[in-house]
């Protein structure tokens, strides 16, 4: 149950804005498709998730198109499509087996502040930071452990194409 718990906790979403040259557009810090690094994550090797990756792209009307998708240790599929406004307002979340509604806020370029949680209870805060080179992400989670105590753990991501 603590491994799907830490599996399904990767369903996030991110952030946007960047400003453009007059040239050619710069992509946004956080914009695009990350993949977790499965080897860094806090569980045994044998209960990590094949894969997890997120997407990340402008909905317009200052919101976030938030794509998630993992792929369990057995082979299943969790899938999540959703778009929240970046106003720090709920919206509902679909798909995710660790939450039914999401507040987003994008403080900085390259930063993203999330909350999550499931039936009116929060499940979780993530803070995701890109790197200034743009090529890796930090999500770092704040949630309550099954103790009931407070706990965080980082999640490690590589941009792909």
């Amino acid at each position: 149950m603590k491994h799907a718990f830490l599996a399904s906790t990767l369903v996030a979403g991110l952030a946007l804005c960047v400003s453009a040259s007059a040239t050619a557009p710069v992509p946004a810090p956080l914009l695009g498709r990350w993949a977790v690094d499965t080897s860094r994550l806090p569980m045994a090797p044998e209960a990590r998730p094949k894969s997890v990756t997120i997407g990340f792209a402008d909905a317009g009307k200052n919101a976030l198109t938030v794509d998630v998708t993992i792929v369990d240790a057995a082979g299943g599929v969790i899938h999540s499509k959703n778009d929240t406004p970046l106003d720090g307002t709920a919206a509902a979340v679909t798909g995710s087996p660790e939450a039914d509604s999401a507040a987003l806020e994008h403080p900085q370029p390259n930063v993203l502040v999330m909350g999550l949680s499931k039936g009116g209870v929060p499940a979780s805060t993530r803070v995701y930071t890109a790197a200034p080179d743009g090529k890796t992400m930090t999500e770092i989670v704040s949630y309550f452990d099954n103790q009931g105590r407070p706990a965080m753990r980082t999640h490690y991501f590589t941009r792909t194409p």
